[in-house]
């Protein structure tokens, strides 16, 4: 196992541990942590500027502001599990998850530095009209409402979220995003996330 794998390992659970003990230290503390603060404790996942440099943990900058607030309200209920980011949400207000979202939503979204291989690029561009993508992400992938920004967003975190709503294994999902991958391959897969992180 390369080094760059052992400390991400060890790395990932540590932030997310401590950063779920700092939110559940106690109620009041969580009520009145100021937004700035509760936001470096997002970026320290998902980027500073929201941008995430981490695998398989996706971009939240310049998504849109209601998809946030409702994914926020999913993990807060428990209704879409992700370890990490229940424990995190716990306990919130509405109020609080707004304030998130806002802060996250007018960050500029920026390309990961994954490679993008431009033979899946092109392949994924011959996908996009047929599966009908852009009436829901709009022509730009940009997302809209509940629909979220699938443009420069991290190839990997794409490529395992797309597997997740095609083999039904993500909790809290869209049954219309299942419905819509149901049946592609892992090839067809990877091109589409190639060409959405190019966008």
């Amino acid at each position: 196992m390369e080094l760059k794998q052992v400390l991400q390992s060890w790395w990932r659970p540590l932030v997310l541990g401590l950063a779920a003990a700092v939110l559940l230290e106690g109620a009041t503390f969580a009520q009145t942590m100021p937004i700035a603060e509760r936001a470096k404790l997002c970026g320290a996942c998902h980027g500073e500027d929201g941008n995430s440099r981490m695998p398989n943990i996706p971009s939240i900058a310049g998504q849109p502001e209601f998809f946030l607030v409702h994914q926020l309200i999913l993990f807060r209920e428990g209704v879409r599990k992700v370890p990490g980011m229940n424990e995190l949400l716990n306990g919130l207000k509405d109020d609080d998850l707004i304030a998130l979202a806002k802060h996250f939503t007018v960050l500029a979204p920026k390309s990961s530095e994954e490679k993008l291989d431009l033979a899946l690029v092109k392949r994924g561009e011959a996908l996009v009209e047929p599966m009908r993508c852009a009436s829901c992400h709009l022509p730009g992938l940009e997302g809209q409402e509940q629909m979220p920004r699938l443009a420069k967003q991290r190839i990997d975190y794409l490529i395992h979220s797309l597997k997740q709503f095609r083999d039904n294994r993500r909790s809290g999902a869209d049954t219309l995003m299942s419905a819509v991958v149901i049946g592609v391959s892992d090839d067809d897969i990877a091109a589409l996330a190639h060409y959405a992180a190019s966008r």
